[in-house]
């Protein structure tokens, strides 16, 4: 079945990086769009970053543009979040899942654990 393992989370400072990391498996991850969703206390759950199958296009958030890349290692079947210039507003749980929009039909049910990532002095 499909399933999303994410790590990488942890406690950044302001300005900081952390790199995050998610292990799929269960589906052809090469032929998919990927995404990273995160999740803050008492928000909801919202799209930061997509990247297409063949890596030629990359979408971001507006509050994350110029500090987070995506990337992703389809032998590894790995997809990652480079975060730097961590902010506080960044403090949330990371997730990632399948597809480039919360409504595509790509997107899988069953979600991961997810990463906590606490951005704080």
């Amino acid at each position: 079945q499909v399933q999303f393992v994410e790590s990488g989370g942890g406690l950044g400072q302001p300005g900081g990086s952390l790199r995050l990391s998610c292990l799929a498996s269960g589906f052809p991850f090469r032929t998919y769009f990927m995404s990273w969703y995160r999740q803050a206390p008492g928000k909801e759950r919202e799209l930061v970053a997509w990247i297409s199958n063949g890596r030629e296009t990359t979408e971001y958030i507006d509050s994350v543009v110029g500090r987070f890349t995506i990337s992703r290692d389809d032998a590894k079947n790995t997809l990652y979040l480079q975060m730097n210039k961590l902010k506080p507003e960044d403090t949330a749980l990371y997730y990632c899942n399948r597809g480039a929009h919360p409504s595509a039909s790509s997107v899988s049910s069953s979600w991961g654990q997810g990463t906590p990532v606490i951005v704080s002095s």
